[in-house]
């Protein structure tokens, strides 16, 4: 049977785990420690991983959408959240020191040029990185495309969302003063860096708890309550991130300066009907984006596991490493 082909749980598509056989801690000389971890092969086509958040942290399943003997497969904690440390801080923290720690890693491994492998804010990673340093990428594959726009955020947490979900909705924004509610990412912000650790957990549990249950389209809005410290480091520094515009100079830059990346080959995979990040993004990226290729998932959400998001992930590495050409 085609290993592409039928409606299968998303594990039927990934490769088999694998332990990495270099982990390491990177001192970044600012108060950062990163953690990173390198599987596969050593002397494979190198490919980094940007996880979600900003604060989600990377995972072992993460190793899965790469064919070990062919990849050199890198992954690594942004800072403030997995095991790098400070857990949960933002002191020093900023879109750009994440692209400086990329390069550092890159520099580290003595990587010449990789393929660049992100979802959601994973994948607006790569896109800044790729457009900060494009001589470095030569290949992109996202997933969920976020763009840090006001409008993806006012979607989001401006109510848009909601109108899908309208009681997970009043749960979120329920716990806020309605006088707040004109602005409910500057509403938690004040909670989530009270300095009252309790408060900080009650709110970053629901913060958290919002974004996870919109996350598959599978979803009946139970996604449950995250562990305690993970929801603290995930909703502080999203939160942080987003109140300050992910730390662009304007609004839109992303789109706006496409062209240092036109020649860059790359894969967009989005779910039809992603909840957290529209598609209208991975659209608007893919038609000025002339080397991206566009594979919109008819029955999709945002997930990683999603079944059909994983399955054309799997399959755009496999071709670039030449093991399926089509």
């Amino acid at each position: 049977m085609d290993k592409y082909a039928g409606p299968r749980s998303a594990a039927d598509y990934l490769y088999p785990a694998i332990e990495p056989f270099d982990r390491r801690m990177l001192d970044m000389g600012d108060g950062h420690q990163i953690y990173m971890e390198q599987s596969g092969n050593p002397d494979g086509r190198p490919v980094i991983v940007f996880h979600g958040g900003p604060g989600g942290g990377c995972s072992p399943a993460m190793r899965r959408y790469f064919e070990p003997e062919h990849y050199r497969i890198i992954l690594f904690d942004q800072r403030g959240c997995g095991r790098s440390r400070p857990h949960a801080s933002v002191e020093n923290n900023t879109t750009w020191h994440l692209i400086r720690d990329i390069e550092t890693i890159r520099e580290t491994l003595g990587i010449e040029k990789w393929a660049v492998f992100g979802g959601s804010w994973g994948a607006t990673l790569a896109l800044i990185y790729a457009e900060t340093h494009p001589q470095a990428v030569n290949h992109l594959v996202l997933r969920g495309v976020f763009l840090a726009t006001q409008t993806e955020l006012d979607w989001f947490y401006g109510g848009g969302a909601g109108r899908f979900w309208p009681d997970l909705w009043q749960r979120f924004a329920g716990i806020i003063p309605e006088k707040e509610h004109d602005d409910l990412i500057a509403a938690y912000h004040k909670r989530l860096f009270s300095g009252d650790a309790t408060q900080e957990t009650a709110f970053a549990k629901s913060w958290s708890r919002w974004e996870n249950a919109l996350a598959s389209i599978r979803s009946n809005g139970d996604a449950g309550v995250a562990d305690g410290a993970y929801a603290r480091a995930f909703a502080r520094l999203e939160n942080h991130y987003f109140i300050n515009g992910a730390f662009l100079e304007y609004d839109g830059q992303i789109l706006a300066e496409l062209d240092k990346i036109a020649h860059i080959p790359g894969v967009i995979v989005q779910g039809r009907f992603d909840m957290i990040c529209p598609p209208e993004a991975a659209y608007n990226l893919s038609r000025k984006w002339k080397k991206a290729d566009l594979r919109m998932i008819p029955v999709a959400g945002h997930a990683l596991s999603e079944p059909g998001i994983s399955r054309e992930l799997v399959r755009a590495m496999d071709r670039f490493a030449g093991i399926r050409p089509d």
